[in-house]
């Protein structure tokens, strides 16, 4: 009987799909947070509400006129209502005159 040869030769599937997704350019950045209004986002999942306080704290050191508009304003943006909130977000955004956005998901 014969042995086949592939001459170290092998078949290789790629194992990464096709990108699904476009690339966006994101928002230029404000050249400072003084005077700016900040949203805090959460969907109440690990621990927001201590980082929240942290990140305030800090920011408010560095920008001492910063605005905060707190994550409870918002509620939960996860859930089984999640679909209609995540879309009002934008107008409530809006709305608040907030300039920036920090957002936590729970990993």
């Amino acid at each position: 009987m014969s042995e086949l040869s592939n001459e170290g030769n092998f078949a290789a599937l790629w194992p990464r799909s096709p990108r699904q997704s476009v690339t966006k350019q994101l928002a230029p950045r404000h050249a400072t947070l003084n005077g700016k209004v900040v949203a805090q986002v959460w969907d109440y999942l690990f621990r927001g509400d201590e980082m929240f306080e942290t990140l305030e704290e800090g920011l408010r050191e560095r920008f001492p006129d910063i605005r905060f508009v707190h994550w409870r304003e918002f509620g939960n943006i996860h859930g089984s209502d999640e679909r209609q909130v995540i879309a009002m977000l934008p107008e409530r955004l809006k709305s608040a005159g907030v300039d920036a956005v920090i957002t936590a998901v729970a990993a």
